[in-house]
């Protein structure tokens, strides 16, 4: 008899706790919402929330406000996200690096799968494999033979030791069976300046950070790390395209939850981020910022996390990079 009066007083509980849930996921929002962005200022994944924020919180009905928290590539912000509420007023933008954190950042104090609950992408970028004006490679593929053919010789460029740029470079190197230096560097600026100087053979960086170089000419673009051409480097082919079947590299940016918000929340922030990314002006923006608008399901979303943590952990081991 009292087992059943316990079980009865739990099962009440439970249903009382469901039904608070589901008022709350109903009233939401009723009052502003935090979105924090693991970087600085003026970085692209603080362009790129900056450009949504605003009319994300027209849509539902409350403001938004940015907070910065840069650190650790994002995962001082991650880990503020991921130990906050979960009633849906703290949310994260983050960044392929976020995938890339997870395996090169040894202080991460989170699971960058399990403790988050995935909206969506909200628009992606592309990577290029960029040389000099003057470099004999007009192709990757001649890129490649050359690298082939006097292995250990080339340098490569890339922003921050275990960035996404590092171990997509590193990616590259491993998929076309090249020996190649590394050469890091504190900013994309010191990157460019290299390459300008030949002091590298080639880097790899965001197609934006490079746009003005390649405009003037100063620069090449051998090849798009995306799955299809780019819609601003139509006559760039693909690094599928060049010989290496299944490469694919995105420089995307979505928003998430912490683990344990209702579902009821995520599927109303889903619905507006779809009317958000509809907008014409919201599309000029981000594609000024070189990003272009693509919303995902939380399901792509979170398949795309998981999937980036095992393949850079992959990358990562190959090449002998250790978590700092």
């Amino acid at each position: 008899m009292k087992a059943s009066l316990m079980m009865r007083a739990v099962l009440a509980t439970a249903l009382l706790a469901a039904s608070a849930s589901h008022l709350s996921a109903q009233d939401w929002p009723n009052r502003p919402i935090r979105m924090t962005v693991g970087f600085g200022a003026g970085g692209g994944t603080d362009v790129v929330t900056r450009i949504v924020a605003e009319p994300l919180g027209e849509v539902l009905g409350q403001r938004l406000i940015v907070e910065n928290k840069p650190g650790a590539g994002g995962a001082i912000a991650g880990e503020v996200v991921a130990r906050g509420p979960k009633d849906g007023y703290d949310a994260l933008m983050i960044s392929a690096g976020h995938t890339v954190s997870a395996v090169m950042v040894k202080s991460v104090a989170y699971d960058a799968v399990k403790d988050f609950t995935p909206v969506g992408i909200v628009a992606n970028s592309a990577f290029v494999i960029v040389v000099n004006k003057s470099s004999p490679a007009n192709t990757l593929q001649e890129l490649i033979a050359i690298a082939k053919k006097d292995p250990g010789k080339l340098n490569y460029g890339t922003v921050n030791l275990g960035s996404t740029q590092h171990l997509t470079a590193e990616l590259f190197r491993q998929r076309a069976g090249i020996s190649a230096q590394n050469v890091t560097f504190r900013t994309t600026p010191e990157v460019i300046t290299a390459l300008l100087r030949n002091d590298i053979a080639y880097a790899v960086d965001l197609a934006h950070a490079v746009r003005g170089q390649v405009e003037a000419g100063e620069l090449k673009v051998l090849a798009v790390a995306t799955a299809k051409r780019w819609p601003t480097l139509p006559n760039v082919p693909t690094v599928i395209e060049s010989g290496l079947p299944g490469f694919e590299v995105l420089g995307w940016y979505g928003m998430v939850f912490p683990a344990g918000v209702s579902p009821d929340i995520v599927a109303k922030t889903q619905k507006a981020l779809a009317q958000v990314l509809a907008r014409e002006s919201v599309q000029k923006q981000l594609n000024g910022a070189g990003a272009l608008a693509g919303l995902s399901t939380p399901e792509e979303f979170g398949k795309l996390i998981s999937d980036e943590v095992v393949r850079w952990r992959a990358v990562a081991k190959e090449a002998g990079l250790q978590a700092q």
